[in-house]
């Protein structure tokens, strides 16, 4: 049995609605983070100084960010960071991540400085006390600063 032109149309019009449905709502809730994550830094414990693979952010005197000169997109990448969130995972991750980790020392406060490792492409944190991180998908993604190409 042949489908005339209008019941196809009909078709493609039911399934496009479908389908920006389905992606609304994958785009909604991919953008939330879990209720189950919490800051890494609050106002007790603010992040003064970051170091990640060389590249370096910090606090001024006046609360101002200062980035290494490569660094193009230093408002975004300290803003970033001082609000990531994260969720403490209960054990370490079944399988190492394959990637080679970050090192990554953050300051926190008046504190000595801690390194931490990054996998940024996983998303995970393992600090110093061997405590592992996962930082929701939503905010992966300006973990790493934009830098300059030239200046490499």
């Amino acid at each position: 049995m042949a489908i005339s032109r209008r019941r196809w149309n009909n078709i493609i019009i039911i399934a496009s609605a479908i389908m920006i449905g389905v992606l609304t709502l994958l785009d909604h809730y991919t953008h939330r983070t879990p209720s189950s994550s919490e800051p890494l830094f609050d106002q007790q414990h603010p992040l003064t100084q970051l170091q990640l693979a060389g590249i370096w952010m910090a606090q001024d005197e006046q609360g101002q960010w200062q980035c290494d000169e490569q660094v193009l997109n230093c408002a975004a990448w300290s803003q970033h960071w001082q609000q990531l969130r994260v969720s403490a995972l209960e054990q370490a991750p079944q399988q190492t991540p394959a990637e080679r980790p970050e090192e990554l020392l953050l300051q926190v406060g008046k504190q000595q400085s801690q390194i931490w490792l990054l996998y940024p492409a996983v998303g995970l944190l393992k600090s110093k006390a061997g405590n592992w991180y996962q930082i929701p998908p939503s905010l992966r993604e300006g973990l790493l600063p934009l830098v300059n190409a030239a200046s490499r």
